[in-house]
């Protein structure tokens, strides 16, 4: 299960699919072909997302670790 203390790095590795989402939330997870370093939590806060965004951000990429389809 995904949660906010994830490193970037683990999200990427365990759902490949997270690169897009998170490119789409402005929240950039690959830099010149090197992961980025630090947690879930921490990239969005660097953008300014607040708890609740953040919660969205887990339950959605927990959808799609799942299969399932993210709105």
């Amino acid at each position: 299960m995904i949660d906010k203390t994830i490193t970037i790095e683990e999200l990427v590795e365990e759902v490949p699919g997270a690169v897009t989402y998170l490119m789409e939330q402005h929240i950039r997870c690959i830099r010149c072909g090197e992961p980025i370093w630090g947690t879930l939590e921490e990239a969005a806060r660097e953008k300014g997302y607040d708890d609740a965004k953040i919660q969205q951000f887990v339950d959605d990429l927990n959808k799609l670790k799942a299969g399932e389809a993210v709105k």
